[in-house]
């Protein structure tokens, strides 16, 4: 096979696909087209464009990298992950049932607890590591099965192949939050997820300048389900967010790689630390799903990572509030370091009882792990601990 006709690697296609130079002007980035509508040649005689909810060229252009990036055969854009998410529980009828995992987003667990039970739709929480809990979940109801590898916040690790095929079996969908891991660390498509959703505000935009979220699927006959559904309830991603996310894209392999190199890193530095007591790291020997993670992500265990301190909440907070790199905000996967506490923050959502029932401590400390230096996100954290327990 000659180089011409071998497959482009995924950073070459990060790069090119979907984002053709503009031939009009040879501009090597195509243009941001903010129309809102788009002139017909005849009626009832539609282009590819003639509403901005419906498609958009700029958006088009970003759902192309995306579809590729994940082996997919198309993508959806929208206006954040949490619209995206809500537009897969949009395929199910009433009375229909979710199995979701119980290490997810607390954006997600409120969504499924809070907002979808109004459409009479119900939801089981099940450790998806546990692939016989997940089974005995799953009812004749059951037409979703919704899990994240890493999971979040205890950074879990669930065996995607096996889960899809339990779903599969039992005549559900099986979806996966990819925002963790990316398409660069982890492809579900290619280990039979029906969906990939991505909160596109984190890695794949990687800068903290964006709200978006995404789907990608490998079925068209679902695709057009989804896309009937996007365009009817109208949560799209803007022609300026779309042109934002697709400049991000261009670094993501190298920005996700960087950053897992440096989590791993800190998660070593973390077990040593006598102020903390537990890691949550897939990347280390130590975490339950180390041996599952080598064998399901490529070439790197992601650049989120989560830890108990050994003492009260309150020095917990103080930890967080400690840092002067790792700035305190929720939201994750950008060039800076974030800390936050799930309990507080990120997960405050989630009812009291199903943290502690999860394994969600008052205690547990969330880390996105940024471009910055390791010596200095290290030196970083060292005061901060030193100074919450003087």
């Amino acid at each position: 096979m000659s180089s011409s006709e071998r497959p482009l690697h995924f950073r070459t296609r990060a790069i090119h696909r979907g984002q053709d130079r503009d031939e009009a002007t040879g501009a090597v980035v195509p243009p941001i087209h903010v129309a809102s509508t788009f002139v017909q040649h005849q009626v009832g005689e539609w282009r590819e464009f003639d509403y901005s909810r419906s498609g958009n060229p700029t958006r088009k252009a970003l759902e192309t990298t995306l579809a590729s990036l994940e082996g997919g055969c198309g993508a959806l854009a929208f206006a954040s992950g949490m619209a995206a998410t809500h537009c897969v529980t949009m395929l199910l009828e009433s009375g229909d049932h979710i199995v979701a995992g119980a290490d997810i987003y607390g954006g997600t667990y409120r969504l499924l607890h809070k907002i979808v039970p109004r459409s009479n739709l119900s939801t089981t929480l099940v450790d998806t590591t546990d692939l016989e809990a997940l089974e005995r979940a799953i009812t004749p109801r059951t037409k979703l099965v919704w899990i994240e590898s890493p999971g979040n916040p205890l950074m879990s690790i669930t065996d995607i192949a096996a889960v899809a095929e339990i779903a599969h079996r039992h005549g559900a969908l099986m979806a996966i939050d990819n925002t963790f891991a990316t398409p660069v660390l982890t492809r579900p498509l290619e280990l039979g997820a029906d969906v990939v959703m991505h909160s596109a505000t984190k890695y794949l935009g990687g800068h903290s300048d964006m709200l978006g979220g995404a789907l990608v699927v490998r079925d068209p006959d679902l695709f057009k389900r989804l896309y009937y559904t996007q365009n009817a309830t109208g949560g799209v991603l803007g022609p300026f967010e779309s042109f934002l996310c697709s400049r991000g894209l261009k670094t993501l392999d190298l920005r996700v790689r960087e950053q897992s190199r440096t989590a791993l890193q800190l998660a070593e530095f973390l077990t040593q630390h006598p102020r903390v007591s537990r890691v949550f790291y897939p990347g280390l020997a130590s975490h339950r799903g180390h041996a599952l993670a080598k064998q399901q992500m490529i070439g790197g265990f992601g650049a989120m990572l989560s830890f108990d301190v050994a003492g009260t909440f309150e020095q917990a907070k103080r930890v967080c509030q400690g840092t002067k790199l790792f700035q305190l905000a929720v939201s994750l996967g950008a060039v800076e370091s974030l800390i936050e506490s799930p309990a507080g923050m990120s997960h405050a959502s989630y009812d009291p009882a199903d943290r502690a029932k999860h394994g969600i401590t008052d205690g547990l400390v969330r880390l996105s792990v940024g471009l910055e230096a390791f010596d200095d996100l290290r030196d970083d954290l060292t005061h901060s601990l030193k100074a919450a327990f003087a």
